[in-house]
Protein backbone atom coordinates (compact mmCIF):
# COMPACT_ATOMS: atom_id res chain seq x y z
CA UNK A 1 0.00 0.00 0.00
CA UNK A 2 1.32 3.13 -0.79
CA UNK A 3 0.54 6.32 0.98
CA UNK A 4 1.18 9.88 -0.84
CA UNK A 5 1.24 13.05 1.32
CA UNK A 6 -0.30 15.96 -0.59
CA UNK A 7 0.48 18.94 1.12
CA UNK A 8 -2.22 21.84 0.94
CA UNK A 9 -1.33 24.48 -0.96
CA UNK A 10 -1.16 28.37 0.17
CA UNK A 11 -3.82 30.10 -0.70
CA UNK A 12 -3.71 32.73 -2.71
CA UNK A 13 -4.82 36.16 -1.78
CA UNK A 14 -8.06 37.34 -3.52
CA UNK A 15 -7.32 40.90 -5.64
CA UNK A 16 -10.18 43.22 -4.23
CA UNK A 17 -11.29 45.30 -7.26
CA UNK A 18 -11.37 48.58 -5.97
CA UNK A 19 -13.85 51.64 -6.79
CA UNK A 20 -12.33 55.21 -6.12
CA UNK A 21 -15.09 57.95 -5.78
CA UNK A 22 -14.50 61.70 -5.62
CA UNK A 23 -15.24 65.41 -6.37
CA UNK A 24 -13.86 67.44 -8.63
CA UNK A 25 -14.28 71.15 -9.01
CA UNK A 26 -16.62 72.38 -11.18
CA UNK A 27 -14.46 74.79 -13.02
CA UNK A 28 -13.40 72.95 -16.27
CA UNK A 29 -9.89 74.01 -16.04
CA UNK A 30 -9.43 73.30 -12.35
CA UNK A 31 -11.50 69.69 -13.48
CA UNK A 32 -8.61 68.16 -15.06
CA UNK A 33 -5.97 69.18 -12.65
CA UNK A 34 -8.34 67.99 -9.59
CA UNK A 35 -8.95 64.80 -11.84
CA UNK A 36 -5.32 64.31 -12.69
CA UNK A 37 -4.43 64.72 -9.14
CA UNK A 38 -7.28 62.14 -8.01
CA UNK A 39 -5.89 59.75 -10.49
CA UNK A 40 -2.32 59.98 -9.06
CA UNK A 41 -3.56 59.74 -5.60
CA UNK A 42 -5.65 56.13 -5.93
CA UNK A 43 -2.83 54.81 -8.67
CA UNK A 44 0.11 55.23 -5.62
CA UNK A 45 -2.62 53.72 -3.38
CA UNK A 46 -3.33 50.70 -5.25
CA UNK A 47 0.55 50.46 -5.42
CA UNK A 48 1.26 50.22 -2.14
CA UNK A 49 -1.67 48.19 -1.21
CA UNK A 50 -1.01 45.46 -3.70
CA UNK A 51 -4.41 43.62 -2.66
CA UNK A 52 -6.18 46.18 -4.38
CA UNK A 53 -6.73 46.23 -8.30
CA UNK A 54 -8.16 49.88 -9.22
CA UNK A 55 -10.93 49.48 -11.67
CA UNK A 56 -11.74 53.07 -12.03
CA UNK A 57 -11.88 56.40 -10.70
CA UNK A 58 -15.59 58.44 -10.35
CA UNK A 59 -15.80 61.46 -10.49
CA UNK A 60 -18.33 63.98 -9.91
CA UNK A 61 -18.47 67.65 -10.09
CA UNK A 62 -18.43 69.59 -6.66
CA UNK A 63 -21.91 71.68 -7.07
CA UNK A 64 -24.01 68.37 -7.63
CA UNK A 65 -23.59 66.83 -3.86
CA UNK A 66 -26.42 67.56 -1.94
CA UNK A 67 -28.48 65.34 -3.96
CA UNK A 68 -27.63 62.29 -5.59
CA UNK A 69 -30.06 62.45 -8.31
CA UNK A 70 -27.52 64.74 -10.19
CA UNK A 71 -24.43 63.05 -9.67
CA UNK A 72 -23.94 60.54 -13.15
CA UNK A 73 -20.53 59.34 -11.78
CA UNK A 74 -21.74 58.15 -8.08
CA UNK A 75 -24.61 56.58 -9.63
CA UNK A 76 -22.55 54.79 -12.43
CA UNK A 77 -20.24 53.48 -9.46
CA UNK A 78 -23.20 51.88 -7.75
CA UNK A 79 -24.38 50.63 -11.38
CA UNK A 80 -21.21 49.08 -11.36
CA UNK A 81 -21.41 47.74 -7.89
CA UNK A 82 -24.98 45.89 -8.61
CA UNK A 83 -23.31 43.93 -11.68
CA UNK A 84 -20.16 42.88 -9.86
CA UNK A 85 -17.20 45.19 -11.11
CA UNK A 86 -16.21 46.39 -8.22
CA UNK A 87 -15.98 44.58 -4.76
CA UNK A 88 -14.69 47.35 -2.46
CA UNK A 89 -14.79 51.95 -2.39
CA UNK A 90 -12.65 54.18 -1.35
CA UNK A 91 -13.29 57.88 -0.84
CA UNK A 92 -11.90 60.50 0.80
CA UNK A 93 -14.84 61.39 3.45
CA UNK A 94 -18.43 61.11 4.06
CA UNK A 95 -19.02 64.86 3.04
CA UNK A 96 -17.14 63.58 -0.09
CA UNK A 97 -19.42 60.67 -0.68
CA UNK A 98 -22.89 62.66 0.19
CA UNK A 99 -24.03 65.94 2.38
CA UNK A 100 -27.72 64.19 2.52
CA UNK A 101 -27.72 61.83 5.72
CA UNK A 102 -30.87 60.10 4.64
CA UNK A 103 -29.49 59.35 0.91
CA UNK A 104 -26.44 58.31 2.15
CA UNK A 105 -27.59 55.48 4.14
CA UNK A 106 -29.58 54.58 1.74
CA UNK A 107 -26.80 54.02 -0.88
CA UNK A 108 -25.37 52.29 2.20
CA UNK A 109 -27.59 49.74 2.66
CA UNK A 110 -27.97 49.03 -1.19
CA UNK A 111 -24.27 48.71 -1.32
CA UNK A 112 -24.12 46.42 1.53
CA UNK A 113 -26.90 44.18 0.21
CA UNK A 114 -24.52 43.73 -3.17
CA UNK A 115 -21.69 42.38 -0.75
CA UNK A 116 -19.51 45.88 -1.34
CA UNK A 117 -17.83 47.64 1.72
CA UNK A 118 -16.98 51.44 1.49
CA UNK A 119 -14.04 53.26 3.19
CA UNK A 120 -14.07 56.72 4.56
CA UNK A 121 -10.51 57.80 4.66
CA UNK A 122 -10.79 61.13 6.60
CA UNK A 123 -12.89 59.15 9.58
CA UNK A 124 -11.53 56.25 8.94
CA UNK A 125 -14.90 54.30 8.50
CA UNK A 126 -14.88 51.08 7.45
CA UNK A 127 -18.17 49.56 6.49
CA UNK A 128 -17.21 46.19 6.19
CA UNK A 129 -16.21 46.20 9.90
CA UNK A 130 -18.06 48.52 11.90
CA UNK A 131 -21.68 49.56 12.75
CA UNK A 132 -21.73 51.72 9.49
CA UNK A 133 -25.31 53.10 10.06
CA UNK A 134 -24.49 54.52 13.68
CA UNK A 135 -21.20 55.64 12.76
CA UNK A 136 -21.95 57.39 9.29
CA UNK A 137 -25.18 59.26 10.70
CA UNK A 138 -23.01 61.80 12.61
CA UNK A 139 -20.22 62.73 10.38
CA UNK A 140 -23.46 63.03 7.89
CA UNK A 141 -25.54 65.38 9.97
CA UNK A 142 -22.59 67.16 10.01
CA UNK A 143 -22.10 67.28 6.39
CA UNK A 144 -25.31 67.68 6.12
CA UNK A 145 -25.39 71.28 8.41
CA UNK A 146 -21.99 72.08 6.58
CA UNK A 147 -24.06 72.27 3.40
CA UNK A 148 -27.04 73.47 4.47
CA UNK A 149 -24.58 76.69 6.13
CA UNK A 150 -23.13 76.63 2.63
CA UNK A 151 -26.27 77.45 1.23
CA UNK A 152 -27.48 79.67 3.41
CA UNK A 153 -24.59 82.02 2.91
CA UNK A 154 -25.31 82.00 -1.31
CA UNK A 155 -29.12 82.69 -0.10
CA UNK A 156 -27.56 85.55 2.08
CA UNK A 157 -25.02 87.03 -0.83
CA UNK A 158 -28.11 86.73 -3.43
CA UNK A 159 -30.31 88.57 -1.16
CA UNK A 160 -27.67 91.74 -0.69
CA UNK A 161 -27.09 91.69 -4.16
CA UNK A 162 -30.77 91.86 -5.31
CA UNK A 163 -31.37 94.79 -3.39
CA UNK A 164 -28.13 96.39 -4.67
CA UNK A 165 -30.02 95.77 -7.94
CA UNK A 166 -26.19 94.05 -8.97
CA UNK A 167 -27.59 90.79 -9.02
CA UNK A 168 -28.33 89.28 -12.88
CA UNK A 169 -29.27 85.76 -12.89
CA UNK A 170 -27.85 82.26 -12.41
CA UNK A 171 -29.63 80.32 -15.89
CA UNK A 172 -30.66 82.93 -19.07
CA UNK A 173 -34.10 82.73 -20.35
CA UNK A 174 -34.45 82.02 -24.29
CA UNK A 175 -33.13 84.29 -26.21
CA UNK A 176 -29.91 85.31 -23.87
CA UNK A 177 -26.64 84.32 -22.88
CA UNK A 178 -24.16 84.90 -20.71
CA UNK A 179 -20.85 87.14 -21.97
CA UNK A 180 -18.26 87.68 -19.40
CA UNK A 181 -21.20 87.60 -16.31
CA UNK A 182 -23.54 89.79 -18.46
CA UNK A 183 -26.84 88.93 -19.89
CA UNK A 184 -26.70 89.18 -24.02
CA UNK A 185 -28.70 88.57 -26.72
CA UNK A 186 -28.67 85.68 -28.50
CA UNK A 187 -29.62 86.67 -32.18
CA UNK A 188 -30.93 83.16 -33.14
CA UNK A 189 -33.26 83.16 -30.44
CA UNK A 190 -34.07 86.38 -30.34
CA UNK A 191 -35.68 86.13 -33.56
CA UNK A 192 -38.12 83.86 -32.40
CA UNK A 193 -38.93 85.59 -29.37
CA UNK A 194 -39.65 88.96 -31.58
CA UNK A 195 -41.80 86.35 -33.89
CA UNK A 196 -44.15 85.54 -31.31
CA UNK A 197 -44.61 88.75 -29.76
CA UNK A 198 -45.74 89.78 -33.82
CA UNK A 199 -47.49 86.84 -34.18
CA UNK A 200 -49.88 87.16 -30.97
CA UNK A 201 -49.94 91.14 -31.70
CA UNK A 202 -51.48 89.78 -35.66
CA UNK A 203 -54.44 88.13 -33.27
CA UNK A 204 -52.88 84.59 -33.31
CA UNK A 205 -53.33 82.26 -30.08
CA UNK A 206 -50.81 80.76 -28.06
CA UNK A 207 -51.31 77.08 -28.86
CA UNK A 208 -51.70 78.17 -32.92
CA UNK A 209 -48.14 79.94 -32.59
CA UNK A 210 -46.56 77.08 -30.06
CA UNK A 211 -48.03 74.82 -33.19
CA UNK A 212 -46.52 77.22 -36.31
CA UNK A 213 -43.49 77.14 -34.23
CA UNK A 214 -43.69 72.82 -34.12
CA UNK A 215 -44.62 72.51 -37.41
CA UNK A 216 -41.65 74.69 -38.35
CA UNK A 217 -39.27 72.67 -36.30
CA UNK A 218 -37.78 75.75 -34.53
CA UNK A 219 -35.88 74.53 -31.76
CA UNK A 220 -36.18 75.66 -28.02
CA UNK A 221 -33.09 75.59 -26.05
CA UNK A 222 -32.82 72.16 -25.90
CA UNK A 223 -33.79 70.61 -29.41
CA UNK A 224 -35.90 67.89 -28.03
CA UNK A 225 -38.81 69.82 -26.39
CA UNK A 226 -41.52 71.22 -28.33
CA UNK A 227 -43.35 74.37 -27.85
CA UNK A 228 -47.16 74.49 -25.93
CA UNK A 229 -49.22 77.43 -24.71
CA UNK A 230 -47.55 77.47 -21.20
CA UNK A 231 -44.23 78.13 -22.49
CA UNK A 232 -45.60 80.94 -25.34
CA UNK A 233 -47.48 82.24 -22.10
CA UNK A 234 -44.44 82.74 -20.15
CA UNK A 235 -42.64 84.49 -22.97
CA UNK A 236 -45.36 86.75 -23.30
CA UNK A 237 -45.05 87.48 -19.47
CA UNK A 238 -41.62 87.89 -19.19
CA UNK A 239 -40.05 91.33 -18.31
CA UNK A 240 -36.60 90.51 -19.39
CA UNK A 241 -37.92 90.70 -22.91
CA UNK A 242 -38.34 94.57 -22.76
CA UNK A 243 -34.85 94.97 -20.44
CA UNK A 244 -36.72 95.19 -16.94
CA UNK A 245 -36.06 92.15 -14.32
CA UNK A 246 -38.37 91.10 -11.66
CA UNK A 247 -35.94 89.15 -9.01
CA UNK A 248 -36.48 86.36 -6.82
CA UNK A 249 -39.65 84.71 -8.69
CA UNK A 250 -38.29 81.67 -7.03
CA UNK A 251 -36.62 80.70 -3.93
CA UNK A 252 -34.73 77.93 -2.45
CA UNK A 253 -35.93 76.08 0.40
CA UNK A 254 -33.90 75.88 3.60
CA UNK A 255 -33.71 72.29 3.87
CA UNK A 256 -32.45 69.16 2.00
CA UNK A 257 -32.50 67.81 -0.61
CA UNK A 258 -32.69 71.95 -1.74
CA UNK A 259 -35.47 72.76 -4.40
CA UNK A 260 -36.37 75.88 -6.08
CA UNK A 261 -40.41 76.67 -5.53
CA UNK A 262 -42.02 79.71 -6.72
CA UNK A 263 -42.46 82.47 -4.48
CA UNK A 264 -45.54 82.79 -3.48
CA UNK A 265 -44.87 85.90 -0.73
CA UNK A 266 -42.75 84.24 1.37
CA UNK A 267 -39.88 85.95 0.13
CA UNK A 268 -39.47 89.33 -1.00
CA UNK A 269 -39.15 90.25 -4.84
CA UNK A 270 -37.29 93.51 -6.62
CA UNK A 271 -37.72 95.04 -9.80
CA UNK A 272 -35.02 96.34 -12.10
CA UNK A 273 -35.54 98.25 -14.98
CA UNK A 274 -32.94 98.43 -17.45
CA UNK A 275 -31.07 95.33 -16.03
CA UNK A 276 -30.20 94.32 -19.45
CA UNK A 277 -30.10 94.30 -23.60
CA UNK A 278 -34.04 94.45 -24.59
CA UNK A 279 -35.26 91.93 -27.74
CA UNK A 280 -38.42 94.04 -27.50
CA UNK A 281 -39.63 97.60 -27.23
CA UNK A 282 -41.79 98.27 -24.13
CA UNK A 283 -44.44 99.48 -26.57
CA UNK A 284 -45.12 95.69 -27.97
CA UNK A 285 -44.35 94.49 -24.24
CA UNK A 286 -46.93 96.09 -23.16
CA UNK A 287 -49.49 95.99 -26.09
CA UNK A 288 -49.24 92.68 -25.77
CA UNK A 289 -50.19 92.42 -21.86
CA UNK A 290 -53.40 94.60 -22.99
CA UNK A 291 -53.82 92.66 -25.84
CA UNK A 292 -54.34 89.17 -23.31
CA UNK A 293 -56.47 90.96 -20.91
CA UNK A 294 -58.90 91.80 -23.48
CA UNK A 295 -58.94 88.21 -24.54
CA UNK A 296 -59.05 87.00 -20.98
CA UNK A 297 -62.43 88.96 -20.52
CA UNK A 298 -63.86 87.73 -23.74
CA UNK A 299 -63.07 84.12 -23.31
CA UNK A 300 -64.77 85.00 -19.98
CA UNK A 301 -68.08 85.56 -21.96
CA UNK A 302 -67.61 82.69 -23.93
CA UNK A 303 -67.03 80.29 -21.33
CA UNK A 304 -69.69 82.20 -19.14
CA UNK A 305 -68.06 80.22 -15.91
CA UNK A 306 -65.01 77.98 -15.05
CA UNK A 307 -66.22 74.74 -14.45
CA UNK A 308 -68.90 75.33 -18.01
CA UNK A 309 -68.40 71.94 -20.15
CA UNK A 310 -65.42 70.26 -17.85
CA UNK A 311 -67.74 67.99 -15.41
CA UNK A 312 -69.35 64.90 -16.88
CA UNK A 313 -71.82 62.64 -16.13
CA UNK A 314 -70.41 59.26 -16.24
CA UNK A 315 -73.64 57.77 -17.11
CA UNK A 316 -75.19 59.55 -20.24
CA UNK A 317 -72.07 61.43 -20.94
CA UNK A 318 -73.37 65.34 -20.99
CA UNK A 319 -71.83 67.81 -19.04
CA UNK A 320 -73.35 69.29 -16.17
CA UNK A 321 -74.75 72.76 -16.00
CA UNK A 322 -74.91 75.35 -12.96
CA UNK A 323 -77.40 76.14 -10.34
CA UNK A 324 -78.16 78.78 -7.86
CA UNK A 325 -79.85 77.84 -4.70
CA UNK A 326 -79.99 79.73 -1.87
CA UNK A 327 -76.91 81.39 -2.44
CA UNK A 328 -75.09 78.61 -2.77
CA UNK A 329 -73.71 77.20 -6.68
CA UNK A 330 -74.17 73.56 -7.49
CA UNK A 331 -73.55 71.71 -10.21
CA UNK A 332 -75.56 68.85 -11.77
CA UNK A 333 -76.33 66.25 -14.84
CA UNK A 334 -77.44 68.10 -17.34
CA UNK A 335 -79.54 65.57 -19.08
CA UNK A 336 -81.54 64.08 -15.53
CA UNK A 337 -82.26 68.08 -14.84
CA UNK A 338 -84.11 68.20 -18.10
CA UNK A 339 -85.85 64.95 -18.08
CA UNK A 340 -84.37 63.50 -20.77
CA UNK A 341 -82.10 60.61 -18.70
CA UNK A 342 -82.52 58.93 -16.13
CA UNK A 343 -78.88 59.06 -14.94
CA UNK A 344 -78.47 58.59 -10.83
CA UNK A 345 -78.40 61.83 -8.73
CA UNK A 346 -75.15 63.42 -8.53
CA UNK A 347 -74.72 67.36 -7.48
CA UNK A 348 -71.88 69.14 -6.20
CA UNK A 349 -70.89 72.04 -4.67
CA UNK A 350 -68.70 74.32 -7.04
CA UNK A 351 -66.64 74.89 -4.39
CA UNK A 352 -66.11 71.55 -3.16
CA UNK A 353 -64.24 70.70 -7.08
CA UNK A 354 -62.01 73.41 -6.23
CA UNK A 355 -61.49 72.40 -2.55
CA UNK A 356 -60.79 68.60 -3.93
CA UNK A 357 -58.57 70.21 -6.81
CA UNK A 358 -56.17 71.61 -4.54
CA UNK A 359 -56.06 67.82 -2.20
CA UNK A 360 -55.58 66.45 -5.47
CA UNK A 361 -52.85 68.84 -7.14
CA UNK A 362 -50.98 68.80 -3.47
CA UNK A 363 -50.90 65.14 -3.39
CA UNK A 364 -49.65 65.39 -7.19
CA UNK A 365 -46.89 67.40 -6.98
CA UNK A 366 -45.87 65.00 -3.73
CA UNK A 367 -45.58 62.10 -5.59
CA UNK A 368 -45.31 63.14 -8.86
CA UNK A 369 -41.57 61.84 -9.16
CA UNK A 370 -43.26 58.57 -8.00
CA UNK A 371 -46.53 59.09 -10.70
CA UNK A 372 -45.14 61.04 -13.52
CA UNK A 373 -41.41 59.86 -13.50
CA UNK A 374 -42.37 56.14 -13.34
CA UNK A 375 -44.52 57.21 -16.82
CA UNK A 376 -42.39 59.10 -18.20
CA UNK A 377 -39.32 56.40 -17.67
CA UNK A 378 -42.03 53.66 -18.83
CA UNK A 379 -42.29 55.88 -22.13
CA UNK A 380 -39.04 56.02 -22.60
CA UNK A 381 -38.15 52.15 -22.28
CA UNK A 382 -41.26 52.00 -24.94
CA UNK A 383 -39.25 53.44 -27.32
CA UNK A 384 -35.99 52.31 -26.91
CA UNK A 385 -37.88 49.02 -27.86
CA UNK A 386 -38.09 50.08 -31.27
CA UNK A 387 -34.94 48.16 -33.07
CA UNK A 388 -33.85 51.19 -35.41
CA UNK A 389 -34.13 53.30 -32.30
CA UNK A 390 -32.20 50.64 -30.23
CA UNK A 391 -29.49 50.13 -32.37
CA UNK A 392 -28.77 53.60 -32.92
CA UNK A 393 -28.37 54.15 -28.76
CA UNK A 394 -26.38 50.79 -28.91
CA UNK A 395 -23.70 52.40 -31.01
CA UNK A 396 -23.84 55.59 -29.02
CA UNK A 397 -23.34 53.90 -25.71
CA UNK A 398 -20.73 51.99 -26.89
CA UNK A 399 -18.77 55.30 -28.38
CA UNK A 400 -19.10 56.83 -25.45
CA UNK A 401 -17.68 53.82 -23.54
CA UNK A 402 -14.49 54.00 -25.73
CA UNK A 403 -14.43 57.84 -25.33
CA UNK A 404 -14.43 57.48 -21.59
CA UNK A 405 -11.96 54.81 -21.92
CA UNK A 406 -9.79 57.17 -24.09
CA UNK A 407 -10.09 59.67 -21.20
CA UNK A 408 -8.80 57.74 -18.68
CA UNK A 409 -5.84 56.81 -21.03
CA UNK A 410 -5.23 60.66 -21.25
CA UNK A 411 -5.52 61.34 -17.79
CA UNK A 412 -3.09 57.77 -16.54
CA UNK A 413 -0.67 59.53 -19.47
CA UNK A 414 -0.70 62.87 -18.30
CA UNK A 415 0.06 61.19 -14.28
CA UNK A 416 3.06 58.75 -15.30
CA UNK A 417 4.73 62.59 -17.13
CA UNK A 418 4.20 61.13 -20.73
CA UNK A 419 1.72 64.23 -21.31
CA UNK A 420 2.64 67.58 -20.29
CA UNK A 421 -0.21 69.35 -18.72
CA UNK A 422 -0.98 71.44 -21.99
CA UNK A 423 -1.27 68.66 -24.67
CA UNK A 424 -3.13 67.04 -21.62
CA UNK A 425 -6.28 69.81 -21.31
CA UNK A 426 -6.02 69.59 -25.23
CA UNK A 427 -6.79 66.17 -25.81
CA UNK A 428 -9.46 65.99 -22.88
CA UNK A 429 -11.08 68.80 -24.01
CA UNK A 430 -11.53 67.09 -27.26
CA UNK A 431 -12.35 63.85 -26.25
CA UNK A 432 -15.23 65.36 -23.56
CA UNK A 433 -17.19 67.30 -26.28
CA UNK A 434 -17.76 64.22 -28.35
CA UNK A 435 -19.00 63.04 -25.60
CA UNK A 436 -21.37 66.05 -25.04
CA UNK A 437 -22.33 65.55 -28.41
CA UNK A 438 -23.07 61.99 -27.97
CA UNK A 439 -24.74 62.70 -25.37
CA UNK A 440 -27.14 64.75 -27.08
CA UNK A 441 -27.67 62.50 -30.18
CA UNK A 442 -28.57 60.18 -27.68
CA UNK A 443 -31.52 62.14 -25.77
CA UNK A 444 -32.79 63.04 -29.52
CA UNK A 445 -32.82 59.59 -30.95
CA UNK A 446 -34.81 58.44 -28.12
CA UNK A 447 -37.29 61.32 -27.91
CA UNK A 448 -37.71 60.77 -32.39
CA UNK A 449 -38.57 57.71 -31.19
CA UNK A 450 -42.66 55.98 -30.22
CA UNK A 451 -45.46 58.63 -29.06
CA UNK A 452 -42.79 61.93 -28.79
CA UNK A 453 -46.29 63.96 -28.28
CA UNK A 454 -47.42 62.17 -25.15
CA UNK A 455 -44.09 61.93 -23.42
CA UNK A 456 -43.71 65.93 -24.02
CA UNK A 457 -47.14 66.72 -22.26
CA UNK A 458 -46.04 64.47 -19.63
CA UNK A 459 -42.75 66.27 -19.04
CA UNK A 460 -44.81 69.53 -19.65
CA UNK A 461 -47.05 68.23 -16.71
CA UNK A 462 -44.46 67.29 -14.31
CA UNK A 463 -42.04 70.57 -15.05
CA UNK A 464 -45.99 72.79 -14.20
CA UNK A 465 -45.88 70.67 -10.68
CA UNK A 466 -42.24 71.50 -10.14
CA UNK A 467 -42.81 74.97 -9.38
CA UNK A 468 -46.33 73.85 -7.36
CA UNK A 469 -46.30 75.05 -3.73
CA UNK A 470 -48.07 72.51 -1.94
CA UNK A 471 -51.26 74.03 0.28
CA UNK A 472 -51.09 76.80 -1.90
CA UNK A 473 -55.07 78.01 -2.64
CA UNK A 474 -56.87 77.33 -5.87
CA UNK A 475 -55.15 78.97 -8.54
CA UNK A 476 -57.42 79.32 -11.75
CA UNK A 477 -53.84 79.65 -13.90
CA UNK A 478 -53.23 75.93 -12.90
CA UNK A 479 -56.50 74.73 -13.13
CA UNK A 480 -56.93 75.92 -16.91
CA UNK A 481 -53.40 74.59 -17.79
CA UNK A 482 -53.84 71.01 -16.96
CA UNK A 483 -57.21 69.78 -16.18
CA UNK A 484 -59.09 68.59 -19.29
CA UNK A 485 -62.09 67.29 -17.75
CA UNK A 486 -64.06 65.68 -14.73
CA UNK A 487 -65.93 62.85 -14.26
CA UNK A 488 -68.30 63.51 -10.95
CA UNK A 489 -68.05 59.49 -9.90
CA UNK A 490 -70.59 60.12 -7.32
CA UNK A 491 -71.36 62.83 -4.94
CA UNK A 492 -67.96 61.60 -3.07
CA UNK A 493 -65.55 61.67 -5.61
CA UNK A 494 -64.17 63.47 -8.42
CA UNK A 495 -62.03 61.76 -11.53
CA UNK A 496 -59.37 64.49 -12.86
CA UNK A 497 -58.34 64.35 -16.27
CA UNK A 498 -55.41 66.18 -16.58
CA UNK A 499 -53.03 66.62 -19.45
CA UNK A 500 -51.10 63.78 -21.17
CA UNK A 501 -53.65 61.43 -20.49
CA UNK A 502 -53.51 60.78 -15.97
CA UNK A 503 -56.92 60.26 -14.61
CA UNK A 504 -56.80 60.30 -10.73
CA UNK A 505 -59.68 59.83 -8.32
CA UNK A 506 -59.98 61.97 -5.05
CA UNK A 507 -62.59 62.19 -2.39
CA UNK A 508 -64.87 65.01 -1.66
CA UNK A 509 -64.15 66.60 1.31
CA UNK A 510 -67.21 65.22 4.02
CA UNK A 511 -67.74 68.51 4.95
CA UNK A 512 -68.61 70.07 1.47
CA UNK A 513 -70.49 66.77 0.31
CA UNK A 514 -74.32 66.71 -1.10
CA UNK A 515 -76.27 64.77 0.07
CA UNK A 516 -78.30 61.87 -2.36
CA UNK A 517 -82.23 63.29 -3.37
Amino acid sequence: MTVTDISRKPDIPKVIRLGAYCRVSSNSADQLHSFAAQIRYYKDYERKNPQYRLVDVYADEGLSGTDMKKRDELNRLIRDCKLGKVDRIITKSVSRFARNTQELLVALRSLKEVGVSIYFEEQGIDSDKMNMEMLVTFPGMAAQQESITISDNMRWSYQKRMESGEFNCNAPAYGFEMVDGLLAVKEDEAAVIRRIFDLYLQGIGKQNIANILNAERVPRRYSQKKWYHHTIDYVLNNERYMGDALLQKKFTTDTLPFRQVRNCGEKPQYYVENSNPPIISKEIYYAAQRLQKVRSNADRKVNKYLLSGLLQCPDCGRSFRRQLVNGTVYWLCNGRAAGATKCSNRRVRENAVYDTFCLMVDKLAAHRQNLLGTLIHQLELMQSRNVESQDRIRQIDKQIADLSAQNLVVARLHTNGILNATDFAAQSSVISNKINALRLDRRKALAEDGDDELMDTLKSLDDILAEYVPGTPFDQQLFEQIVQSITVVDNAQLAFHFIGGLALTEKIPENARCGTA
